[in-house]
């Protein structure tokens, strides 16, 4: 998603240090999204899981789990159960919004078709639940149960949010926490509990997961708006275009004058779009300084995160956990 342009880069720190258990990962990854009868299942899954992904939620639950000191396998199991909720998510996403292009690639509802993507998404799913049962803890199994229905839930409620402009930050809010928090939030706390650490130690994981993910959302959709279309891999305005109402434009109509929020409701509830919308959409943005609101939002969820990590013992993951935080606004700093 573009990270690749800050100065440093902690998540590829972290995956130095990570790199023997995210082989393994990437092997039982390999090894389970295999199938002996339905050869298009492997075909879908390696198009999107070879895309170039940063692998940051498996990584999260990796980087949890050593920073308590976990030394059994599971936390490898957790790690591919959380990638393949990531990628069903995506194969389901992009059908839902009828994208074309994932990571700068088609999307694979492009390349194969709709009920490919939602049948594979589906066997993505049932894998995932098969790896987390044999972690053999029905905590961890609640934890990423209750995530899973969460990210549903959420990209529900997107669904009935994004066109109707009474949406407000609190609504928002709820769909980042289901459609991406959710999953940062549990990658982090089943680190933790897989690792029996201290219940105080798992809340700070949770809580920095939650954040971190809240932030990584916002700073999508700001880039969104005013990002670069080779390093984000969509085009500015593909929100506008899908007539997402994201933060910048909740922002924007919170302030709006009756003329301008006749344009949002034309624009975004009505969809009727036509030549110069997405520029006088812009216009209207930097009117209101909502692009700039947002990127403050960004910025306090990042530090939330970081505040989070705060009373944990000194350890080297701890602080590229902190520093991650940093980068993933640091697309918009």
């Amino acid at each position: 998603m573009g990270l690749d342009h800050a100065v440093t880069k902690p998540h590829e720190a972290l995956s130095a240090i990570l790199a023997e258990d995210m082989q393994a990962v990437n092997d039982l990854i390999t090894e389970r999204m295999a199938s002996k009868h339905a050869p298009r299942i492997p075909e879908v899954t390696a198009h999107l899981v070879g895309a170039g992904g940063k692998r940051l939620r498996p990584m999260l639950t990796l980087a949890a789990a050593k920073l308590c000191g976990y030394e059994g396998p599971y936390h490898l199991h957790l790690a591919a159960t959380v990638e393949f909720i990531h990628t069903a998510t995506l194969l389901h996403d992009d059908v839902v919004d009828e994208s074309a292009q994932r990571r700068g690639r088609p999307t694979a509802n492009l390349l194969w078709d709709n009920k490919s993507s939602v049948l594979v998404g589906d066997y993505l799913f049932s894998r995932s639940f098969q790896l987390m049962v044999e972690t053999g803890s029905l905590r961890v199994l609640d934890i990423l149960a209750n995530a899973s229905a969460t990210i549903a839930e959420g990209e529900v409620l997107q669904m009935t949010a994004a066109q109707d402009l009474r949406t407000d930050e609190a609504v928002y809010l709820q769909v980042v926490r289901g459609k991406t928090a959710a999953l940062f939030s549990a990658a982090t706390e089943v680190g933790g509990v897989i690792a029996e650490a201290d219940e105080d130690f798992v809340k700070a994981l949770y809580n920095y997961g939650d954040a971190l993910g809240i932030a990584f959302q916002i700073v999508d959709d700001l880039l969104d708006y005013q990002g670069d279309a080779k390093s984000t891999g969509k085009n500015v305005g593909d929100d506008f275009r899908e007539r997402k109402l994201t933060l910048p434009v909740i922002k924007a109509v919170a302030m709006a004058d009756e003329t301008e929020r006749a344009f949002w409701t034309r624009t975004i509830e009505k969809g009727k779009q036509g030549d110069g919308d997405l520029d006088h959409a812009l216009t209207l943005l930097h009117k209101h300084n909502a692009l700039e609101l947002t990127r403050q939002d960004a910025l306090a969820w990042a530090e939330k995160a970081k505040a989070a990590m705060a009373h944990l013992p000194e350890h080297a993951i701890k602080s590229l956990l902190v520093d991650l935080a940093d980068y993933v606004v640091a697309r918009v700093s």
